[in-house]
């Protein structure tokens, strides 16, 4: 058997998330389907993490074991003209047998848009939000995410894991033409953790909690302190890293 790592993008407007479930259309599911009839067996697929209902991405992970006779790049082509248009297969990479898709990750990046113009081209892909920002003061308390540890203030607060510990390796907003872009990296998030972040900045950046009462919030490690969670729809998942030694090429 072949394993390999393959990158796929998705507008999640009209899914469930990324994790296969019932009574409800995911990523995974399509993907799943069509590699199935592809195959002609059965074919399970194990993302790099969960996205939620309405988030997309430009850089999901997933891994797939195939027999070894099998031309993976015919597949990745006619997998492409199966999927429907939201989803689309954006290259592939052979990788060792021991590598895990989840586990063997060592960042992931997210992005999320914020536009103060309604645009019907951004209608779904990010969030409108007329109200006006100081957006120096948001990026000093983004700053501030990378002095803690600890974020069960922007967790779920129904979630099923064993620490809240993450750690934080970039977080700044940035402008690109009429939208602002929210960039966060990490060795691993909490469920909700990105769109609670950026809800807790936004009362930054409207005057209504100092930089201190951000990091109060952080320390206090109480999800009822902290903003609101922001629509999915603004929210892409850019970025899945892993360590050199799990492809092949480099073996």
């Amino acid at each position: 058997m072949q394993k390999y790592f393959l990158s796929v993008a998705y507008k999640g407007t009209d899914y469930h998330g990324w994790q296969k479930q019932p009574n409800a259309m995911t990523v995974q599911e399509e993907i799943e389907t069509a590699l199935s009839t592809l195959l002609r067996m059965e074919t399970n697929i194990l993302g790099s993490g969960r996205t939620d209902a309405g988030v997309h991405a430009t850089n999901q992970v997933f891994q797939l074991e195939v027999s070894d006779d099998t031309n993976i790049k015919e597949i990745v082509y006619r997998l492409n003209k199966m999927l429907p248009a939201a989803i689309s297969i954006r290259n592939f990479q052979e990788v060792t047998n021991a590598a895990h898709a989840r586990f063997d990750a060592t960042m992931r990046s997210y992005e999320y848009h914020l536009t103060s113009k309604k645009n019907p081209f951004e209608a779904g892909m990010s969030y409108l939000f007329v109200q006006p920002l100081n957006f120096e003061l948001m990026n000093k308390a983004a700053s501030a995410l990378k002095e803690f540890t600890d974020f069960e203030s922007f967790s779920r607060i129904k979630t099923d894991v064993n620490t809240f510990n993450c750690e934080i390796f970039d977080a700044i907003w940035k402008p690109h033409d009429d939208i602002w872009v929210f960039h966060i990296s990490a060795n691993r998030f909490l469920r909700g953790m990105v769109r609670a972040v950026v809800g807790t900045l936004l009362e930054v950046g409207l005057g209504n909690i100092t930089i201190t009462d951000f990091k109060k919030i952080i320390a206090a490690k109480d999800r009822k302190l902290a903003g609101r969670s922001v629509p999915a729809a603004g929210l892409f998942l850019t970025a899945v890293t892993y360590p050199d030694t799990i492809y092949k090429q480099n073996n």
